[in-house]
C-alpha cells in the first residue's frame, strides 16, 4: 500500500481533499528543483474542457508539426516530439509530477521548443502542474463531470478556469485564451485572461460555415471577423458535429501563432484518426463498428445526434459507467440519453473498481426504462464487458452501426481487485474474426 493510501485510510476524507494540493503543490516545487525546472524556456500550450481534449492537442500538434514547430505533445492518448508518439499506458491524463519532470528533460533534450499539454481539472487543483509556463490556454467545452471529486460544478469549472489564470500571469507567454464561445461558461473564462480569441459555429469571432458532414469526417469553410480577408477551407476525417468545433479550436491556436493558412489546413487534414475516438473497426463484417472514448452526458447527446440521422439500419449502444468514488448522478442520465436515440443499449462495466457492478448497471438501466427501453427486449445487462463485446456483435445486422463507448484507448480495467490489461479495439477485432 502506497503512503497516500495510507493517509487517505487515516484522514477522514472532506480533511483530505483539503490538504491534498498543498501535499502535491509540496511534490511539485520539490521534483522541480531536483530537476532543475525542466519546464523553463519551453512555450505550452494548455489544452482543457470536459470533452475534446486529447482530439484538440492532437490537431494543434500535428498542424504546428506541419508548420515547422519543433513541439511536444502530452495526452491522455500519447506523448512524445514531433512525430514520434509513444502510447499512455498510465490510467490518468496528467501524470504524477516525478514522471512529469522526466518527460519534461527528455523533451528539452530532444531539443523541444513547444509542448501541447493536456490538462484535467485534477492537475490544475492539485497543483501538480506548479511551474509549468503556460503561454497559450484552450478551452474546448464544460459540462458536468468529475463531482465526485469536485463537490459542485461551479468548482469544477473554476478549477479548469485557474489555466487560464496560469497562463495570464506569464508575462513571458502570449497570455492569449482561445475559447468556446457557444459554452456557457465562455465569459467567465475570458474574464481571467488578457487576451482572447473565441470560437464557434452559431458564435464567436472565428466561425464554421457551409459544413457538410459524413460518417467519414466533414468540410467546412471558416472566416474571422478579426481578419476579414481570411477564409480557410478545412477538411477532416474525424466524424461528428463535436470535432468540427475541435479543428475550430485548433485553427484559432494556429492563428494566434500566426500559422500561414495552408500549413493549418493541412495539418488538421493530416490527423486521420486519435486512438479510441472514434474509431472505425472493420474486419471485414457488413454493419459499421466505432470506438469511442465518450463517457460523459453531454459527449452522449452530440455523438448520438450526430450518428441517429445518418445510420442505415439500427443504432446499437455498449457502455458502462465508472464506480469508486466516482460521479453517480451522471448514471441515470447515461441511460436515458442512450434509451432516446439508440435502437438498443447494452449495458456492461467500464471500471468497477470496489462498487458491485450490476449495482452500477441497474442505476444505469434506470434512466434507459425511463426513456422506454425494457429489459432483454431492447435493453441487456452484460457486466463482463468481453462477453458484452460478443453479445453486442451478435445482434447487429448488415446496415446496423454499433458504438462501444467508454474505454476507448484505455490499456487497463479497473476491478475490485486491481487493474486489469484491457485493450477495446483488439477485443473487438477478435470478436468479428470469430
Amino acid at each position: 500500500m502506497s503512503f497516500r493510501s495510507v493517509v487517505k485510510v487515516l484522514i477522514p476524507r472532506k480533511l483530505f481533499r483539503r490538504i491534498e494540493p498543498y501535499g502535491h503543490l509540496g511534490e511539485a516545487v520539490l521534483f522541480n528543483i531536483v530537476h532543475g525546472f525542466p519546464a523553463r524556456g519551453l512555450k505550452v500550450i494548455g489544452v482543457t474542457g470536459t470533452n475534446g481534449k486529447t482530439t484538440t492537442c492532437f490537431l494543434i500538434h500535428r498542424m504546428m508539426v506541419q508548420a515547422g514547430y519543433k513541439v511536444g505533445l502530452m495526452t491522455t492518448v500519447g506523448w512524445g516530439v514531433g512525430e514520434d508518439i509513444k502510447p499512455q499506458i498510465h490510467h490518468m491524463t496528467n501524470v504524477a509530477v516525478p514522471e512529469l519532470m522526466q518527460r519534461l528533460k527528455q523533451m528539452k533534450k530532444a531539443g523541444t521548443e513547444w509542448l501541447v499539454l493536456e490538462t484535467t481539472s485534477h492537475a490544475l487543483a492539485q497543483n501538480r502542474v506548479w511551474g509549468i509556463p503556460y503561454s497559450l490556454a484552450v478551452m474546448t467545452n464544460v459540462t458536468h463531470e468529475h463531482l465526485d471529486y469536485h463537490g459542485t460544478f461551479e468548482k469544477y469549472r473554476d478549477d479548469k478556469r485557474r489555466l487560464f489564470k496560469l497562463t495570464n500571469r506569464n508575462k513571458k507567454g502570449l497570455r492569449t485564451g482561445v475559447i468556446n464561445a457557444e459554452d456557457p461558461s465562455a465569459k467567465l473564462f475570458q474574464s481571467a485572461i488578457k487576451n482572447s480569441l473565441t470560437y464557434g459555429i452559431k458564435a464567436g469571432e472565428i466561425r464554421a460555415s457551409k459544413i457538410k458532414s459524413a460518417p467519414i469526417g466533414s468540410v467546412f469553410d471558416v472566416k474571422s471577423t478579426r481578419q476579414k480577408k481570411l477564409k480557410l477551407h478545412i477538411r477532416t476525417r474525424l466524424a461528428g458535429s463535436f470535432n468540427v468545433y475541435n479543428c475550430l479550436a485548433a485553427v484559432g491556436v494556429g492563428l494566434v501563432l500566426k500559422i500561414k493558412p495552408a500549413d493549418i489546413e493541412k495539418g488538421i487534414a493530416a490527423v486521420k484518426t486519435v486512438e479510441g475516438r472514434m474509431t472505425a473497426v472493420n474486419e471485414g463484417q457488413d454493419f459499421d463498428v466505432i470506438v469511442d472514448y465518450a463517457h460523459t452526458p453531454d459527449s452522449f447527446e452530440k455523438l448520438f445526434k450526430d450518428l441517429k440521422p445518418v445510420v442505415a439500419g439500427k443504432l446499437i449502444v455498449m457502455f458502462g459507467s465508472a464506480g469508486g468514488q466516482r460521479d453517480k448522478l451522471k448514471r441515470p442520465v447515461q441511460g436515458e440519453l442512450a434509451g432516446k436515440y439508440c435502437d438498443e443499449v447494452i449495458l456492461t462495466e467500464e471500471d468497477d473498481r470496489g462498487t458491485p457492478g450490476m449495482e452500477i448497471l441497474d442505476q444505469i438501466a434506470a434512466g434507459a426504462e425511463k426513456a422506454g427501453k425494457s429489459r432483454n427486449k431492447d435493453l441487456f445487462l452484460v457486466h463482463d464487458r468481453t462477453e458484452a463485446i460478443k453479445f453486442t456483435l451478435a445482434r447487429a445486422k448488415p446496415g446496423d452501426t454499433v458504438l462501444l463507448l467508454g474505454k476507448g484507448h484505455e490499456k487497463t480495467i479497473e476491478r475490485a481487485d486491481g487493474e486489469h490489461p484491457w485493450d477495446e479495439i483488439a477485443a473487438v477485432r477478435k470478436a468479428l474474426s470469430r
